[in-house]
């Protein structure tokens, strides 16, 4: 369910979006910066909720309800870049600098 969640909300499978971001063994979340989990987590909460309120109970209908769910976070990462001009999928890692060593960075 994770790779069509992914795949509707990201355009990426997780294993293209490790991919992307040049990750190898690494858990591709500790390497996604704030928005990327917060669309990811907006996917897997929409999942949640469509799949119990239709009563999904086999693979098809869970499936089916990650794709919807997927697609919410989807629809609302194509509105964020819209509107701020900026892509939110990024090949940025943690892998060479930790992350709160580049938040320090961007504020100088």
């Amino acid at each position: 369910m994770t790779a069509e969640i992914s795949k509707a909300a990201f355009g990426l499978t997780p294993g293209e979006y490790k991919q992307h971001k040049g990750l190898k063994h690494q858990n591709l979340r500790d390497h996604m910066n704030d928005l990327e989990l917060i669309f990811t987590m907006l996917g897997e909460a929409s999942t949640t909720r469509i799949a119990r309120n239709k009563n999904a109970t086999c693979f098809t209908e869970n499936k089916d309800a990650a794709k919807e769910g997927g697609t919410v976070a989807g629809v609302a990462r194509k509105e964020l870049e819209k509107r701020s001009g900026e892509k939110i999928v990024s090949r940025e890692n943690y892998i060479d600098a930790p992350e709160r060593r580049k938040r320090l960075e961007c504020r100088k």
